[in-house]
């Protein structure tokens, strides 16, 4: 059995990945060759009302990411676990209640184990915006409470928490044409990043915008899961669902990593660093371009260098 990690970082505008899920076929194509297992970052394969989840995808938030690099966390296989979701007070009664039907149907056509859902005792005061280097980022001015919903919710029995805030509505044109940076991306992470640290289980973030038009103009197809559902809830619920649990003590580790698949010019990561550390092989596909300008060559870093995604995927299908 081989264990692979694909890896798109949030929020820094990748070509492939950057958008909706459309990191996802590469990735179930990765997915698919025998006897593998295979590591993914929730952005490969969240794709709103959609998921490119597989059975034999590990799916693991940024911070346990970089702790399982680090050989501080071991993965262990898990499957329909109990969920819980932290709902922002902020959000209005009207779009809860579409989450809420959300959760319903995720429940009732996929057997979905949703243990329930938790109102934050405050509004969580997210801020999102795209920084001067062009990296998607932004600011949580109560994230205390996300925590405190979190616990009660772990008291009910949940595995993994799903956690959903209210993001002011905003209009990205550049986006919706395929240009540019997910606004929301890079604050989803620092969210989901400080559950993970603080409470060491699954977790994953979707926005929730009180402006549910659907949009009736064409987008870029990389964006389009984004633009044809009113709540991104979907993805997340699926991917908890069958994320690995985590443990110090025992499971898949780094030591069982067999390669690492980086978009070419955004490897100065904690992942890239810990497999050059260790010798696993990393691959840099140039064809999967980011805003960052960080390249093998300029970290003077042996790493394999490979064109495309299908470069890669057919050196393993035959190796």
């Amino acid at each position: 059995m081989k264990l692979g990690a694909f890896i798109v970082p949030t929020g820094i505008g990748a070509s492939i990945g950057g958008f909706a899920g459309d990191a996802s076929y590469w990735a179930r194509e990765f997915a698919s060759i025998p006897d593998t297992k295979l590591i993914v970052n929730p952005n490969v394969v969240n794709a709103g009302c959609f998921s490119g989840i597989t059975p034999n995808m590990f799916y693991v938030e940024g911070y346990s990411l970089d702790e399982f690099f680090k050989g501080n966390l071991y993965l262990n296989e898990s499957n329909n676990n109990k969920i819980g979701v932290v709902f922002d007070k902020g959000i209005s009664q009207g779009i809860l209640n579409v989450h809420i039907n959300t959760i319903n149907a995720v429940k009732t056509i996929y057997g979905t184990d949703i243990i329930g859902w938790d109102i934050t005792d405050t509004p969580v005061g997210v801020e999102f915006f795209v920084d001067t280097s062009g990296i998607s980022t932004g600011r949580v001015n109560n994230i205390n409470t996300i925590f405190n919903s979190a616990q009660r919710l772990l008291k009910q029995g949940a595995d993994a928490i799903a956690i959903v805030c209210k993001f002011g509505d905003y209009e990205c044109d550049d986006y919706a044409n395929g240009i540019g940076v997910d606004p929301v991306g890079g604050v989803e992470a620092i969210i989901s990043h400080y559950i993970s640290k603080e409470l060491q289980i699954p977790c994953a973030h979707s926005p929730a915008f009180e402006d549910i038009e659907i949009e009736q103009r064409i987008v870029d197809a990389r964006c389009s899961a984004e633009y044809i559902t009113p709540t991104y809830l979907p993805c997340i619920l699926l991917g908890l669902s069958q994320a690995p649990k985590l443990s110090k003590q025992e499971g898949y580790s780094i030591n069982n990593l067999d390669y690492l698949i980086m978009p070419y010019n955004a490897i100065g990561s904690i992942p890239v660093f810990e497999c050059n550390k260790r010798n696993i092989p990393i691959y840099a596909v140039k064809e999967n371009k980011t805003v960052l300008n960080v390249t093998p060559e300029k970290l003077n870093l042996d790493i394999n260098i490979v064109e495309t995604y299908q470069d890669v995927f057919q050196y393993f299908a035959i190796n």
